[in-house]
């Protein structure tokens, strides 16, 4: 039996989970082969997804959304009875199944599904996200429990202050751009720390506690933070402080509600915020944490087929692997300017110690917007001219920090918290001064840890990177245009490199060195 899963409007997805197996066999996220972020599911996307197929899916599940799609009428708030709709329908002649729940319980299922965690152990569930910021507590039957409603709107909040400070920002009353959370998740590093003065506290009490969405820019124009700019000390200093505050009222709630000591399952796009998912850990009022690759809506796709599965089956736990993307496209290339070996690990690391910046591809690309180690920039870790290049290559503000990735073993060496960190989702201090490319101005890191089993070629490169300059790390970038999904054929990486300024790429089993670059 296998279920295939879409996630309409934007982060659009689809998945296909075996339930037999109960494994995910796979997710396509539409933005993935340099479509536009964020895009909605396309014809490629449809196509590639079922090429993949040998025969019908035995189950059609539809996440819920703001409007209705067809059978869906469950909308996108709400876990309890009435919030899941089942049926049948008819593809290409064959009845099947159909299964449509809200975008809430994508969100939890997707987490409590691809964590951990065995079955049976009670967990509370945070769902945090543009709209949704709720605590649940799901029980060894699989039982929700809403804990409660802390904040209305936390992400969209967040990412409002952006806008705010923005003069650039131009788009029509009630318009939000979806980028703006990472890039003030960058700035917050850049804020003083200390309490709020009189400005802040009133801009906190105006945005936080609000139930209105969307905010408006313009009923803020006599704000001090108004078209200020992004990076004007007097805005960063705002930004750490709301960021603490909305942090604050999550965790004073879980620390009166939430008190029997059972893991946390962290989703939504709040989610993707290090800094956040390292403060729970620290708060020592949960078991552990876990926080999905896919934790904003780039996951929903998987949450309503583990939901779908939770219905049919009763079982909402899967096997599951962050390299499950699209394969890479091997399309024609012209090769004029190319030198093409085969791959050598150590004649890569030479070529990032000779400060080289390498394309990276390796088999399927990663689910979630994280590049972590398939469809990567990689670099050397130790020059702030290497961060101030790789932010030029990707055309992108020079406020925002590189991330490094490193060899797990090691990861104690360079940074503070000794835990894996395989999908790049908590906040290091730095400890290793040499590490000048990947240290934000705060003196932290969003480290990505690599072991063998995890990522065996990328866990050789940085062996043999390790080999030649005593460290086993390296800097570690998505591999996209500006404003695109991860790059997925031979023709854009080509077009890239070139245009870009990258030295050199590597597919599979092949290094492509551009002949002005040559090491």
């Amino acid at each position: 039996m296998r279920i295939m899963s879409f996630k309409p409007d934007h982060d659009g997805t689809i998945a296909l989970l075996d339930v037999s197996a109960a494994e995910l066999i796979y997710s396509y996220e539409a933005e993935k082969d340099s479509f536009p972020r964020y895009s909605t599911i396309n014809p490629t996307t449809i196509l590639q997804a079922a090429g993949r197929l040998d025969a019908i899916p035995d189950i059609i599940a539809v996440g819920g959304w703001c409007t209705g799609f067809g059978h869906d009428a469950v909308g996108y708030y709400g876990v309890a009875q009435g919030s899941d709709v089942v049926g049948e329908m008819a593809i290409f002649g064959r009845k099947v199944h159909f299964y449509s729940s809200t975008h809430e319980r994508s969100h939890l299922w997707g987490s409590y599904g691809m964590s951990p965690f065995p079955v049976g152990m009670p967990c509370y569930a945070l769902i945090w996200e543009g709209w949704c910021g709720d605590f649940y507590e799901i029980d060894e039957r699989l039982q929700v429990v809403h804990r409660g409603k802390v904040m209305a709107n936390p992400g969209h909040k967040y990412a409002f202050l952006y806008m705010l400070a923005d003069p650039k920002f131009t788009l029509p009353k009630g318009s939000t751009r979806i980028e703006d959370a990472g890039k003030l998740m960058a700035l917050c590093a850049h804020g003083q720390p200390g309490s709020p003065d009189s400005d802040e506290q009133a801009l906190i009490d105006s945005v936080v506690p609000s139930e209105v969405y969307p905010l408006s820019k313009e009923e803020l124009r006599n704000s001090p933070y108004y078209n200020i700019g992004v990076t004007h000390q007097k805005f960063t200093n705002l930004a750490r402080r709301v960021s603490d505050a909305i942090f604050d009222s999550f965790h004073a709630f879980a620390k009166k509600n939430l008190t029997k000591g059972y893991p946390l399952l962290i989703s939504g796009g709040c989610g993707l915020n290090c800094e956040w998912n390292r403060r729970w850990l620290e708060t020592k009022l949960f078991s552990d944490i876990f926080v999905p690759p896919c934790a904003n809506d780039s996951g929903s796709a998987i949450g309503t087929a583990v939901d779908a599965m939770r219905h049919f089956t009763g079982n909402a736990k899967i096997k599951w692997n962050v390299y499950s993307g699209q394969p890479f496209v091997i399309d024609e290339v012209d090769r004029t300017g190319l030198e093409v070996h085969p791959l050598d690990y150590d004649q890569v690391a030479s070529a990032l110690l000779g400060d080289k910046v390498i394309g990276w591809v390796q088999g399927n690309c990663e689910i979630g917007p994280r590049a972590l180690g398939n469809r990567s920039i990689l670099a050397a870790p130790f020059s702030k001219a290497t961060h101030e290049r790789l932010n030029r290559i990707k055309n992108r503000e020079d406020f925002r920090p590189i991330a490094p990735v490193c060899l797990e073993q090691d990861v104690a060496l360079h940074f503070d918290l000794a835990r894996p960190s395989p999908h790049m989702l908590l906040f290091q201090k730095v400890l290793d001064s040499r590490l000048k490319a990947v240290t934000h101005v705060d003196g932290t890191a969003r480290a990505q840890t690599v072991s063998q089993v995890q990522n065996p070629h990328l866990f050789r490169l940085l062996t043999s990177f390790k080999a030649k300059s005593g460290v086993g790390v390296l800097c570690n970038t998505s591999l996209n245009f500006n404003g695109a999904g991860f790059i997925n054929r031979a023709s854009d990486l080509l077009t890239y490199a070139r245009a870009a300024g990258l030295d050199g790429f590597v597919i599979n089993d092949a290094f492509y060195v551009l002949k002005e670059a040559s090491p």
